[in-house]
């Protein structure tokens, strides 16, 4: 099948990485955690990571482009990454999302690794470290968690919904239109759960478990994998706007494709909000 080479090599940089991942956990103190911004932290864990995922890929696609989170690449600040590639073949790469919860020994933490070939989200890997639960996709192949096929959910009602968010933790800028659809989420869904890694968050959404996600502050490496675990999936995909590029803009809306629409509506205050904020977002102005 295409690309099935490509995902067994992310399934097999992201294991390596989460066994480097799994014989750190606690032993990191506050010496080893450092701020790249407000409240985005890193560890030589972060870093052990990435450098074993990168170097299984370079190994196997040596001409292919990697953006990765702990590269010379600019952070992610809650801003749009219109610089990120969009042609070719680009892997984005999240050594450790969540690694907040990390140093905090409080799941979920994951790898995530998605192969982006012309801007189309094609294969993704997400390994959650914290259960071991492996969720790979491969465009047009379907979903598979822990090898056993898996697909969104059938909820066809915003009140039957169980949801996931992310709260603004570096850029406040945009805190009272989150607020505002924060609140808008928890009177029409049934649930709102915000545990702290974009890419579980998609995974889980992918498999069906939520039935959809919100969330702005975002940067490619949080959401690329997790992008083509919920389109493999039969879920669907969009920025928080019409016209924003989920991977680029900093904002993103995936879910089952049933409740879509809905949710999106719910959005339209945070969306507001973010684009005033962060007009250089694509299609941001």
């Amino acid at each position: 099948m295409p690309f099935d080479s490509e995902r067994r090599v992310a399934e097999a940089a992201a294991q390596a990485a989460a066994a480097f991942i799994r014989a750190n956990a606690g032993r990191i103190s506050e010496r080893d955690v450092r701020a790249k911004t407000v409240h985005d932290l890193v560890t030589f864990v972060d870093e052990g990571a990435q450098r074993i995922i990168l170097e299984h890929l370079a190994a196997a696609f040596p001409d292919d482009t990697v953006l990765a989170e702990e590269s010379d690449t600019p952070e992610g600040d809650g801003a749009a990454h219109d610089d990120a590639p969009t042609s070719g073949r680009v892997w984005i790469v999240d050594p450790l999302d969540g690694t907040t919860n990390f140093t905090r020994g409080v799941p979920p933490y994951a790898v995530s690794i998605g192969l982006q070939v012309d801007s189309v989200a094609t294969v993704g890997v997400v390994l959650d470290v914290s259960s071991g639960e492996l969720f790979a996709a491969t465009r047009g192949e379907g979903l598979t968690v822990d090898g056993v096929p898996a697909h969104v959910s059938e909820t066809d009602v915003l009140d039957d919904a169980l949801v996931a968010t992310g709260f603004p933790f570096r850029d406040y800028t945009y805190v009272a239109g989150y607020l505002e659809t924060f609140e808008a989420m928890i009177r029409a869904t049934r649930g709102v759960r915000r545990h702290g890694a974009a890419a579980v968050d998609l995974a889980w959404t992918a498999a069906g478990r939520f039935d959809g996600y919100l969330e702005a502050g975002i940067a490619p490496w949080d959401v690329a994998a997790g992008i083509a675990l919920v389109e493999a999936a039969g879920g669907r995909v969009t920025g928080l706007w019409d016209g924003g590029e989920p991977t680029r803009s900093g904002a993103i809306v995936a879910s089952n494709g049933r409740v879509h629409d809905e949710l999106v509506a719910l959005g339209a205050p945070l969306a507001e909000a973010y684009r005033a904020a962060h007009p250089e977002s694509p299609a941001g102005g």
